[in-house]
């Protein structure tokens, strides 16, 4: 058995290197060769984007969080593309229209990307903000996005994702866990150089390096890797922060995950150019190792899973190995039968969570493989 024990060794090491190993040699890199942000305080014009589909419960909360921002009121419009709405969101925007409030429908529902993309030839703002119809930025979130604008190598920079789980559930919690180490992670890739993934609702890019993607594209990721792609930096503001509610039903996490990743596989395939290491050097190994590899983490469970179950009779060492990868599914499997019963155990959240997105990735790699795709969805339902 010693092809499964190969198998099983290069499985573990795979995922040590995805989840431990690369964080490590980015913050190597970081320390050895630092790219600060030269920040400053500068103020331009910006337009606030909110991609907006059947929000009427939250659209005026943010519309009026955007208006409330520490940031000279001349200087900053908001637009809401309601995309095809039919609850009443449109009636709550014009009843808050002003000079600086202004509803743009788009009467077919054809998706957030192509909302955006109507939204932006309709501003001609120098920084134009991305944010989300249930998102609240921070008083200041503004005035720290734009500071790194100063510094003219700087294309594109996302915030700090806060997500806010009143309910203690084991997907509000884990997703908040998840972000926590996503955000160390892209605070050490902006030491090194770019980031390789942003959040959607606390985004600014300038204006001009904005170019207009197909209605199946994912704006939260293919953007920024455009703007990569132009020579910018795209970077992390941990100052600018934005709390969002975290969906607490794993069926509803699990949707939204499988979107999230099946959108972002066609992301780098359209991309794939970036993924060069001749042409895009430290990048291509960045987009390589965080995207690539996460993505295709399922596959290293599953082989370390399958190739450790054919060493049971190998010795102690691989049955306690065999054991522990076991109990961890089965601590997924409790938690999440206890959720449905309104139950938790707090020790299980973290291996309920992590076997959710892994099995979302999966799950959206064989409908990449079928060649589908996924343009629209249901706000928090996934």
């Amino acid at each position: 058995m010693l092809w499964a024990k190969a198998l099983l060794t290069l499985s573990v090491i795979g995922l040590v290197y995805i989840y431990a190993g690369y964080p490590l040699l980015v913050a190597l890199i970081a320390r050895c060769r630092p790219r600060p942000v030269r920040k400053g305080d500068r103020l331009p014009d910006v337009t606030i984007l909110i991609a907006a589909h059947n929000e009427a419960e939250s659209i005026e909360a943010t519309i009026r969080n955007k208006l409330e921002l520490d940031y000279p009121p001349e200087k900053l419009q908001v637009r809401v593309i309601s995309d095809g709405s039919t609850d009443g969101t449109d009636e709550i925007v014009r009843g808050l229209s002003s000079s600086r409030v202004r509803l743009i429908r788009q009467e077919s529902r054809g998706g957030k990307t192509l909302a955006l993309n109507r939204g932006i030839v309709e501003t001609d703002s120098e920084i134009v903000v991305f944010a989300d119809a249930n998102s609240l930025h921070a008083p200041d979130a503004l005035r720290a996005l734009v500071a790194n604008f100063v510094d003219p190598e700087v294309g594109y920079v996302t915030g700090k994702m806060i997500y806010t789980d009143e309910s203690g559930s084991p997907v509000g919690d884990g997703c908040s866990a998840y972000m926590r180490y996503e955000n160390l992670l892209r605070r050490l890739e902006t030491q090194a150089g770019s980031i390789v993934g942003v959040d959607g609702g606390v985004d600014a890019i300038r204006r001009g390096l904005y170019e207009p993607m197909r209605e199946d594209q994912l704006p939260d990721f293919v953007l920024p890797l455009k703007v990569t792609a132009a020579g910018y930096r795209v970077v992390f503001e941990p100052e600018a922060l934005l709390r969002e509610p975290s969906l607490d039903r794993a069926g509803d996490e699990y949707r939204m995950r499988v979107r999230v990743s099946l959108r972002a596989l066609w992301a780098l395939h359209d991309m794939r150019r970036l993924l060069n290491p001749f042409r895009h050097g430290l990048f291509a190994w960045q987009l390589f190792s965080h995207k690539v590899l996460r993505y295709a983490a399922f596959l290293f469970l599953s082989v370390a899973l399958l190739a450790n179950s054919m060493l049971w009779d190998a010795g102690l060492f691989w049955r306690v190995v065999l054991v522990a990868q076991i109990a961890a599914y089965v601590a997924a499997l409790c938690s999440w039968l206890l959720e449905r019963i309104g139950k938790r155990i707090r020790l299980f959240y973290l291996p309920h969570y992590f076997t959710l997105i892994n099995l979302a990735a999966a799950h959206a790699f064989f409908k990449y493989l079928l060649g589908r795709k996924q343009v629209l969805w249901t706000p928090r339902k996934g």
